[in-house]
């Protein structure tokens, strides 16, 4: 008797429906699981991950509810879950070998997809992947052989409309759950898998398509034409290079450390215990700020929105602002045209380049990204021994993360341009507030507050112990460092909370302080040199790139970039953030409010000059920020040839094997190799790497500075693992 009833139902409509439904949910949790590595943290998200197949495959599949003819109805719906069924396959393949999800232009780019898995799609699959399609064959064998009987009543059309309508009440649910565990999901775009983990492939691709089209639109319309306007801008916005600091470290390898979330006020600063004793956060750093072989800028300002680490990333080595919705990276990384830091100086000086990262490399999209930059190399988490032990949700901790990556870097041929993206001090600053952690926690309401300073600690003491490394094996005095902070770590919802630890008080706090905390340490180390100190122009992320070319002896009056020379003369201290607002020496704009810098308080009562240098100063910070959104929603640095140099041809980089290609480089250019690995007589320097646990960590630090700590002495001794 069941075995009749469950017959009936196959030959019924909605009982097929429900069949390829079922099938298909069931096709996609087991991809979850088995394929893509979507990072789950907690049962909720494994809720999440459950459900949000539902909405989409009943959304596609209702579709065929609509077509009233018996066969029509049958070729429409196997149509529709074939196609759905092949793009969970072709993303199975295609995961395995670039860690990602196609997107739609992948897919438009047929070529990139058949270069991308041609050759090596037999190696790819697994026997297990008959899963994905035989189904496909068997039912459409059953339907042949009348094992499933067509049934030919229609489906009423208020019952299709009451499957779409679930559908997309179903998906409403779904991404209130996701935003509720992960805001700004739709907004930020911040990763593939993420959109992947909470909302599900198929609403992953819908996605990809609309965001995809709208940017087509913008790229479609732009012209060489438009160009003309850019070019006039940045002509007149150029400063030109201080002569006494152009070209000082030109020809130095070129290191960028990335400061997680540091914010300025850390600098010198020292947190008090319960027992009263002051704890230095970030001595090593603090060193480095205050060394005479440092330029520091104590009014050097994150310009990031949306697309937090990311969007810092754009504005320090392009010089063009993030956007002011959604994700850069995420968004146009991987379509646009780059003048980008790793390019400009392979093509002017002969760079090499990599980045370190200990994450994926698919977060904010990077690993395309990069490829328009013309990163030669990205060393990401799929190069690091990473374990639960040694990491969190977003990579490898600062300690073993530098340690790892040297590795890597002894191969890189001199000069090159190398970036170090640490990530241990991200919110929710939670990872060494242990009693083992070396550092006291701040005693607030806050827990995100009191554990800030214990991460910043223990970034502080990864920093100093790759100095120490480069030191021992002789890369620190052919290098110059540029250390940044990439946003606020303390977001202004809690700066009432952190009040108290910073001087000020929750109940006179304004948003003029909210404004004053926006800045980011921006340090560059020249060892070497001792015209440094503390510099108190104001400028932001976006001025860093022509500085630092600047200082390479690398003239940029040629490039599209929009900031400018921070130890020009011709600095305009004018700092935009991404809405509008803006700080200078004189005036804080912040919040739709203008504060005056001296008084703290809303500027009142202004003269008819002050007025108008203060719109002036609107309208120069809006045409900054309109001439970078023009430059990148129209892709328009691909009509630009100003520059004389030859464009960046993404296909020519590849992320895979990099080590391999290194090494084959070395061999091939034999005496002339001038890798670190080369010079020290094919040894590697991976021993002389000194790294603590965290008991050894747990010890008092000594506080030398980085000019004490220039001998061969290991800081601590060596120990395997944290």
């Amino acid at each position: 008797m069941k075995n009749v009833k469950k017959s009936n139902l196959l030959n019924t409509r909605l009982g097929f429906f429900s069949l390829l439904a079922i099938l298909f949910w069931a096709k996609n949790i087991f991809s979850y699981f088995t394929v893509f590595n979507l990072g789950i943290e907690s049962p909720f998200q494994y809720f999440i991950l459950l459900i949000n197949p539902i909405a989409t495959t009943l959304f596609l599949l209702a579709i065929s509810l609509y077509v009233r003819r018996t066969k029509p109805f049958y070729v429409t719906i196997m149509i529709i879950y074939s196609l759905i069924s092949i793009l969970l396959f072709a993303n199975a393949l295609y995961y395995r070998e670039f860690t990602d999800f196609i997107t739609v232009n992948t897919i438009l780019g047929a070529g990139k997809v058949t270069g991308g898995l041609g050759s090596s799609t037999l190696n790819l699959l697994e026997p297990i992947d008959v899963l994905y399609l035989i189904d496909i064959f068997a039912i459409v064998y059953s339907l042949a052989r009348k094992k499933i009987k067509l049934d030919t009543n229609p489906i009423r059309a208020r019952v299709a409309i009451a499957f779409t309508t679930a559908s997309i009440m179903i998906f409403s649910g779904n991404l209130f759950l996701a935003e509720t565990d992960r805001s700004g999901l739709l907004t930020r775009t911040f990763s593939r898998d993420y959109l992947v983990k909470y909302l599900g492939l198929n609403a992953f691709t819908a996605y990809d398509a609309v965001q995809t089209y709208n940017t087509n639109q913008v790229r479609a319309e732009a012209s060489p034409n438009d160009m003309n306007e850019v070019s006039e801008y940045v002509k007149e916005h150029h400063a030109a290079p201080n002569e006494d600091y152009f070209g000082l470290a030109k020809g130095k390898n070129v290191i960028y450390i990335h400061l997680e979330s540091t914010q300025q006020f850390l600098i010198d600063y020292k947190l008090k215990d319960e027992n009263g004793v002051e704890h230095e956060v970030m001595p090593f750093v603090n060193s480095l700020f205050h060394s005479d072989s440092t330029f520091s800028f104590d009014n050097f300002f994150h310009q990031v929105k949306a697309g937090k680490t990311s969007d810092a990333e754009t504005l320090m080595e392009t010089s063009l602002f993030g956007l002011n919705q959604g994700a850069f990276f995420a968004q146009l990384g991987g379509k646009n045209t780059f003048e980008a830091a790793p390019h400009i100086l392979s093509q002017e000086a002969g760079y090499s380049s990599a980045v370190f990262h200990g994450n994926s490399k698919t977060f904010w999209n990077r690993n395309e990204t990069y490829t328009h930059f013309g990163y030669e190399n990205f060393f990401d988490a799929s190069y690091y021994d990473v374990n639960e032990s040694n990491s969190f949700q977003y990579g490898l901790h600062d300690k073993p993360f530098f340690e790892q990556s040297v590795q890597y870097l002894e191969h890189m041929q001199q000069p090159f341009y190398s970036k170090f993206i640490a990530v241990s001090n991200h919110y929710p600053y939670a990872e060494f507030t242990n009693e083992d952690a070396g550092f006291p926690m701040a005693n607030t309401s806050d827990s995100t507050i009191n554990g800030y300073f214990a991460t910043a600690n223990y970034l502080d003491k990864a920093v100093e112990e790759f100095f120490t490394y480069l030191k021992k094996v002789g890369l620190y005095e052919n290098s110059v460092f540029v250390l940044y902070g990439d946003h606020y770590g303390i977001s202004n919802g809690r700066n009432n909370t952190l009040a108290e630890l910073v001087g000020k008080t929750s109940d006179t706090w304004t948003d003029f302080d909210n404004a004053q905390m926006q800045r980011v340490p921006y340090m560059i180390h020249v060892p070497g040199q001792t015209k440094g100190g503390i510099n108190h122009t104001y400028g932001g992320q976006v001025d860093a790139l022509p500085t630092l070319l600047h200082l390479l002896g690398i003239d940029t009056s040629n490039y599209i970039q929009l900031g400018q020379d921070l130890f020009s003369d011709e600095k305009e201290e004018l700092v935009a953030f991404r809405d509008g607002s803006f700080m200078s020496p004189k005036y804080t704009y912040y919040g739709g409010v203008l504060y005056d810098n001296e008084t703290q308080a809303v500027a009142q009562d202004l003269t008819e000059e002050e007025t108008r240098h203060v719109e002036q100063m609107h309208e120069r910070v809006s045409r900054q920020l309109d001439t970078s959104d023009q430059i990148n929603n129209g892709d328009l640095l691909r009509f630009y040839t100003g520059s004389n140099i030859d464009p960046v041809n993404p296909e020519a980089f590849s992320y895979k094997d990099s080590l391999t290609r290194l090494q084959d480089l070395e061999k091939a250019l034999g005496k002339d190799s001038t890798s670190l690995y080369s010079k020290n007589n094919n040894q590697s320097t991976v021993d002389q790497y000194q790294t603590q646990s965290y008991q050894e960590y747990a010890a008092p630090s000594t506080g030398d500075s980085v000019d004490e700590a220039t001998n061969d002495t290991p800081v601590t001794e060596a120990v395997t693992n944290e």
